[in-house]
């Protein structure tokens, strides 16, 4: 992605707290990473029903499975992949420009492919909550050509803690990348009518004291 569309979303970070970038934006474009995308998603594809597992809520000893609020599959990302690592490194690169533009201190990045079979949805949660977590940025990149208002599945966006005032809708269109403060924006997923495909990943702080390590590496 040229820096322009770094600058672009380190402004709009800094003015709102959201941005978006679309292969067709006026303002940031992210066709440059139209090749990766395309990558991307032939991996997915290619993953088997044993690689996606059946995504929860919760870390560790909070997980819990809960169909009711969400029913994706999900593949936590690693260096192993090319296709991945391709991936991983182009979020280092915004992770080390977003620290220059607005010391926001991120440390490290995880993120996972996440699949939603036709009628799968993630009702309205917070991906982090105000000094409970060390998730500081929300990043969603989505793999879904020709995708059309029609086929559903879009991400609703609310404003700044209030569940109920909408603040952007977004089509999960091939190319598109979404950015926002995890602490201040809740949102859900809407159900598909087809598979719906997508890169959810977090910015993270270090939260490491007296040897226990956090993030974990």
């Amino acid at each position: 992605m040229p820096s322009s569309a770094f600058d672009y979303i380190a402004d709009q970070l800094r003015a709102c707290g959201l941005a978006i970038c679309t292969v067709n934006s006026n303002d940031a474009d992210c066709s440059a990473l139209a090749p990766l995308a395309a990558q991307l998603r032939e991996r997915v594809l290619a993953l088997g029903e044993q690689e996606m597992q059946l995504a929860g809520t919760g870390r560790q000893q909070d997980f819990q499975l809960n169909r009711d609020i969400r029913r994706d599959r999900i593949h936590w990302l690693s260096a192993d992949n090319s296709a991945e690592q391709a991936w991983l490194g182009h979020m280092e690169a915004l992770r080390v420009h977003l620290n220059r533009s607005l010391l926001l201190g991120l440390f490290s990045y995880e993120g996972h492919f996440a699949h939603y079979p036709p009628g799968a949805f993630y009702k309205k949660h917070l991906d982090a909550f105000r000094g409970q977590s060390n998730r500081v940025l929300t990043t969603v990149f989505y793999l879904n050509p020709d995708w059309q208002p029609e086929n559903g599945g879009e991400l609703l966006i609310y404003q700044d803690n209030d569940h109920d005032d909408l603040r952007s809708k977004v089509l999960p269109e091939m190319g598109t990348l979404v950015t926002f403060l995890s602490e201040d924006f809740p949102h859900e997923v809407l159900a598909a009518e087809r598979d719906r495909y997508s890169i959810a990943g977090w910015f993270r702080l270090n939260n490491s004291l007296n040897g226990h390590i956090d993030p974990p590496r």
